[in-house]
């Protein structure tokens, strides 16, 4: 994975991840230890998930630039079914508390969105790719190299 790609990862996983630990204390104090495990599984979810979608989105970007929007369309569709399989297992459940699991979701999920958006717009990302100076001395002395 380049570099850039690991970056924006961290740069994504790691403010999730505390608020994810400001979220499992929060929800242990107002709903006990099975409000912290609901926080805990939320984020774990949410970084799994959306880790997991970054990475294949940006593999599909450098490998099948063409394929890049309608692989990100079919990646949140596969991301939200998942989700709702998720939900649907795991709804009537007495192994963590279902609404903590529900909002540290929710915000994790901004978190991340948010950070994204924050590391991307200051990576240093070229939109052209620049020439290499074989190329720029072959132009300038005719020759083909």
């Amino acid at each position: 994975m380049p570099t850039n790609d690991v970056r924006i990862l961290l740069n994504s996983a790691v403010p999730t991840a505390a608020a994810g630990v400001i979220a499992a204390v929060i929800s242990g104090v107002v709903s006990g230890g099975k409000g912290a495990l609901g926080a805990a599984v939320g984020v774990v979810v949410v970084i799994l998930f959306m880790g997991v979608g970054l990475t294949v989105l940006q593999r599909t970007a450098k490998s099948l630039p063409h394929l890049f929007q309608a692989m990100g369309l079919m990646l949140y569709t596969a991301q939200l079914l998942l989700l709702l399989v998720f939900l649907a297992v795991f709804k009537d459940t007495t192994l963590f508390n279902p609404k903590a699991f529900g909002f540290t979701l929710l915000a994790a999920t901004l978190v991340w969105i948010a950070a994204q958006a924050r590391a991307y717009m200051k990576a240093k990302i070229l939109y052209v790719e620049p020439e290499s100076s074989t190329a720029t001395k072959a132009e300038k002395t005719g020759s083909s190299a």
